[in-house]
């Protein structure tokens, strides 16, 4: 689980807040209030709300309803949808329904909607609304289908000691912000948000789509490229070496009770972060792995005002955003680092060479200590500063390749009763310990 250390609201929001008037600010005070009291220390959810004349009409469920709901004996079909995609669906995005949709839902849910009074009806304001949808989403559990996400694992962190491990983790948490500075010096703002793993952290931005996307993986190269340049210049275990993978997948996010409210913070857990824990588990040190995933190509422009309503962009694999990404990275050009800028940044994934008719990415099945397998890239970064060239993730020859062990043939037959060599006792104790722990990351 991940858990967000940034407010809720951007600093763009929460100075539009100043433009609510007294009047809605009063209506907002009174909804958290009686969200709050409804809510009962985490107890009850909200799902979604619609407007009414004289306040809000709010469907509230224990939080354990949902997942009954969808773990249900008996599931019931909707127009095609099951229990999941339409709890998914209903908690994806926008809460506010329209009065016939939520008794619409209601009635689906078998749950009767909850009525709350306001001084006086809630205006059509953007601000209004919007701090309205971040009250319902506080108090209640959102789903995203896809969001990047990006891990930074410190390797062998428990061998260090407790002042070492305090001192890497401060040390990353710098080159985050440092690249968060950076970045916006370029005209970029990343909206990121970030957990600690205990031994690393893993970073989102709090924006959606293809361009939040394309943000953070330049802020993942900005950082693997500062800790890069910190380690080189420090002395000891102050400075950590880490191990990096980017995803981007769905997830669920959700506000936990701190006290008697709840906390500023979210959290997010799910398939995303899942895969990126899985990857990094058998990633090596400095690596940069880029998940096998499929999203809305960060280099597609709409055309007309048409296209760019319906979010008609392409989908495209990972290797195709990788290299839209590096084509953006011109951008970044004049960034410093340690005092001398950037002159060229381009990055790539890695080659396959063997066959020598074989072209494009080599890609790397990851099989888990649960036996479950998942695919990965593997990234490279080139840096050329004033007068000096940076290489960061692991190349060609630090990577794992295919068995040669087919390519050998059978062992020879023994002769019956003859006693196994001491090779193949080896072998045999081998087949017999990978069956006990599949952990393995091949290529594919």
């Amino acid at each position: 689980m991940a858990e967000s250390t940034i407010t809720d609201i951007p600093p763009g929001e929460r100075e539009s807040q100043d433009s609510i008037s007294i009047v809605q600010r009063g209506n907002l005070k009174t909804l958290e209030q009686t969200l709050r009291r409804q809510w009962r220390l985490g107890q009850n959810i909200v799902l979604c709300w619609s407007a009414d004349e004289r306040g809000l009409l709010v469907i509230f469920v224990p939080h354990y309803f949902l997942g009954n709901y969808c773990a249900g004996a008996d599931p019931r079909f909707v127009e095609g949808e099951d229990n999941e995609a339409f709890v998914r669906k209903l908690i994806s995005g926008r809460r506010r329904k329209t009065r016939e949709q939520l008794f619409k839902i209601s009635e689906r849910l078998d749950v009767a909607p909850t009525f709350i009074k306001l001084n006086t009806a809630l205006t059509e304001d953007k601000n209004v609304l919007e701090a309205v949808e971040q009250l319902i989403r506080r108090y209640g559990l959102s789903y995203v289908e896809s969001r990047a996400v990006v891990l930074l694992d410190i390797v062998e962190f428990s061998l260090h000691t407790p002042f070492e491990q305090a001192s890497q983790l401060n040390s990353l948490s710098y080159s985050l912000n440092s690249a968060y500075n950076k970045l916006l010096a370029q005209g970029i703002e990343v909206n990121f948000a970030r957990t600690t793993t205990g031994d690393g952290y893993y970073i989102w931005n709090r924006d959606l789509g293809p361009a939040a996307n394309q943000d953070l993986f330049y802020f993942m190269l900005l950082v693997v490229a500062d800790n890069a340049v910190a380690r080189a210049a420090s002395r000891g275990n102050t400075v950590p070496v880490i191990r990096t993978a980017y995803h981007i997948g769905g997830h669920y996010e959700l506000y936990q009770a701190e006290g008697v409210n709840p906390t500023v913070f979210s959290y997010i857990v799910g398939d995303v972060t899942i895969e990126l824990a899985r990857m990094v588990d058998l990633a090596q040190a400095h690596q940069i792995l880029i998940g096998d995933f499929h999203c809305e190509s960060p280099s597609w422009k709409p055309v007309t005002d048409t296209q760019a309503g319906a979010r008609a962009a392409p989908m495209v694999a990972a290797p195709t955003f990788v290299s839209a990404c590096n084509r953006g990275l011109a951008s970044l050009k004049g960034i410093q680092l340690s005092g001398k800028a950037i002159n060229s940044l381009a990055c790539h994934l890695t080659e396959g060479g063997d066959p020598p008719d074989r072209s494009g990415p080599r890609r790397f099945r990851i099989v888990d200590k649960h036996g479950l397998s998942r695919h990965a890239y593997n990234l490279q970064i080139a840096i050329e500063l004033e007068g000096q060239g940076l290489s960061l993730g692991l190349d060609d020859g630090q990577l794992p390749h295919r068995s040669a062990s087919a390519a050998a043939g059978p062992a020879p037959d023994r002769q019956p009763g003859a006693a196994p060599s001491t090779e193949e006792l080896f072998d045999d104790l081998a087949v017999l310990l990978k069956k006990r722990n599949p952990k393995a990351m091949t290529e594919d």
